[in-house]
């Protein structure tokens, strides 16, 4: 157990749940059931069960150091790695995995995201440990992936190879992009698919020799400081470092060009709370299909809207079929739920005409 390590990425913006995720809260400090604890924190709750909380890492960004340090008062400073600036997964991964062999040159990371809802934490648990002592045993790149339910457009893709496995672990075959809806359903119908959850599993010096192997960029930057890493002039040498690495996600950098990836066909009641629509999707619902958040409400003549206020304020909505109505502080956001795509731009002419201060 001494050699198993997590790391939580929680450094993006989370921009598709705006207006309550915003700059200065993205959602993964954001507790969005009401269930007293932050994404971020669940998170944690969930992976101090099966890895020591001294070995416990959060990667985010530079602007939410303090709201981590809030959050998760367990934590040192030294388990909060801060990025300067956003550079995608692969920088980030590759930050943590040169920080963490500083320490432990045997060591095998989970890397998970911070944001995802697991709805049956023990069979999760179960999944990440039999992870885990595979890439203990073998130097291979280890995915986690979910057999889809339905043809969803939202997720990315992984296409297996045949596998009689015990454990439930398969050569990974294809990595696939985010599908439209008639190649979302082929994949649903063809059983060869599996939706990319986005957490991995391997051992330190597996992930750092694929780093050198198909984003070379990354490591000629961190190989110049090795000797830098877990030390007080590790900061400052990522400060000047890190704003020169290429921006890109390890799925793209290395999972997709990798002749080394498994799959690990994990069956835990995952959700990724990327948007509204997932949100909608697990949330209660009356008789017509509504849903309010953490706020009272009534509905008339209203079919398959998501209301959510702050918790004191009461919502009476007429007339509204497929809707997403959110408010927070000073934004009021109503938008059709089929058109959620659309939310990145409204932030993006917000941000324009009116400026920072609402994003």
């Amino acid at each position: 157990m001494k050699n198993n390590y997590c790391v939580i990425m929680g450094g993006g913006i989370g921009s598709r749940f705006w207006p309550f995720s915003r700059g200065t809260m993205p959602k993964q400090f954001l507790d969005f059931f009401g269930t007293g604890r932050s994404l971020l924190q669940q998170t944690f709750d969930r992976f101090r069960q099966i890895v020591p909380t001294e070995n416990i890492y959060i990667a985010t960004n530079e602007l939410y150091r303090e709201l981590v340090k809030k959050q998760l008062p367990e934590l040192s400073e030294q388990q909060i790695l801060l990025e300067p600036t956003r550079r995608n997964t692969a920088p980030c991964i590759a930050y943590a995995s040169y920080r963490i062999r500083a320490i432990n040159p045997d060591a095998n990371l989970v890397v998970t995201p911070a944001d995802h809802l697991i709805l049956q934490e023990h069979h999760f648990l179960k999944n990440i440990q039999t992870g885990l002592n595979f890439v203990d045993k073998f130097p291979s790149l280890l995915t986690l992936g979910v057999k889809p339910n339905r043809p969803e457009t939202g997720y990315g893709y992984i296409q297996t190879k045949e596998s009689d496995s015990e454990d439930h672990i398969q050569k990974v075959k294809a990595f696939t992009e985010k599908p439209n809806f008639e190649l979302a359903k082929l994949f649903f119908e063809s059983g060869e698919f599996y939706w990319n959850s986005g957490i991995f599993a391997w051992n330190v010096n597996a992930i750092i020799e694929a780093f050198h192997k198909y984003i070379p960029d990354i490591t000629t930057h961190f190989d110049h400081g090795l000797e830098l890493f877990n030390t007080p002039a590790e900061k400052a040498f990522i400060n000047e470092q890190y704003p020169l690495l290429q921006n890109i996600s390890i799925d793209y950098g290395i999972m997709e060009k990798a002749d080394n990836v498994f799959m690990l066909v994990a069956d835990f009641g995952w959700s990724d709370l990327g948007t509204w629509g997932s949100l909608f999707d697990l949330s209660e619902k009356d008789a017509d299909h509504n849903a309010a958040l953490k706020c009272r409400s009534l509905f008339y003549d209203s079919h398959d809207t998501l209301v959510t206020l702050a918790e004191d304020k009461l919502a009476v909505i007429q007339g509204l079929d497929d809707y997403i109505v959110a408010e927070s502080d000073n934004i009021l956001l109503i938008c059709k739920k089929s058109e959620e795509q659309r939310i990145k731009q409204f932030v993006t002419d917000v941000s324009l005409k009116y400026g920072q201060g609402y994003v």
